[in-house]
């Protein structure tokens, strides 16, 4: 049984792929939402194998939204577009399938056959992470989840129960994106093998003994740094 979200701000779109889909004795839809923030919470909440998803949406769009999430644990993405253009776009960067709109049923067949099957055109563990930049750290609490403007965080730490955010004032917001997807979608500067900081907030590096160092930020928050990255950081600073 494949579990089914659908993703789509137009109402008529939606409830036309619903329809091509309820008939299917493998399929389940579980969701159906029709924004990327709404989408976000509910696969992290539902946890679907496949979502299929409109590209072209308000303030966040398809390819925004599929940067968003975790690439260890993202479904198989099918992206929905009126364009030919998005969707070879988004075939090349990071999905399973497109499918142009209107959807024609023996192209979606096509598409389920291969989720059967098995038989991808490209395994998501082998897939190179979605480089485009992010704008937002997505970040989650137990009953909603919301996007934090990257100029506000100070800094990113990992720790045994997750990867946090840091805001400037101090408040702390949970991340399902891991450290090393922030370090290569976000100007954040890696300090320390748990750590990610916002050079914008830097107010002075303490150097230590042993080559140890750690950072004060402009809100009197301090950062560790090893051995490993203060060289890069001291370069970053014109050192």
């Amino acid at each position: 049984m494949l579990r089914v979200l659908i993703v789509d701000d137009e109402p008529l779109a939606l409830e036309n792929l619903r329809l091509h889909l309820q008939d299917e004795g493998d399929i389940e839809i579980v969701g159906e939402c029709t924004n990327a923030i709404e989408a976000i919470g509910m696969i992290h909440k539902i946890r679907p194998d496949v979502v299929f998803l409109d590209i072209q949406m308000p303030r966040i769009s398809g390819l925004e939204m599929v940067g968003m999430l975790d690439q260890q644990h993202r479904p198989h993405i099918i992206f929905l577009t009126a364009f030919e253009e998005y969707a070879l776009q988004a075939f090349e960067q990071c999905a399973f399938d497109y499918l142009l709109k209107p959807i024609q049923p023996a192209r979606l067949q096509k598409t389920l056959e291969r989720l059967r099957m098995g038989n991808q055109a490209q395994n998501l563990s082998q897939l190179s992470e979605f480089q485009q930049p992010l704008k937002f750290i997505p970040c989650i609490s137990s009953n909603r989840i919301w996007l934090l403007q990257l100029e506000d965080v100070a800094f990113v730490s990992s720790r045994i129960g997750g990867v946090y955010v840091t805001r400037h004032d101090g408040q702390e917001s949970f991340t399902e994106l891991t450290l090393r997807t922030l370090e290569t979608r976000t100007p954040l500067l890696r300090c320390h093998r748990q750590y990610l900081v916002n050079m914008d907030y830097l107010k002075e590096i303490r150097l230590e003994d042993k080559n140890q160092a750690e950072l004060l930020l402009r809100d009197g928050q301090i950062v560790p740094v090893s051995r490993r990255y203060l060289k890069t950081l001291k370069e970053t600073v014109g050192l």
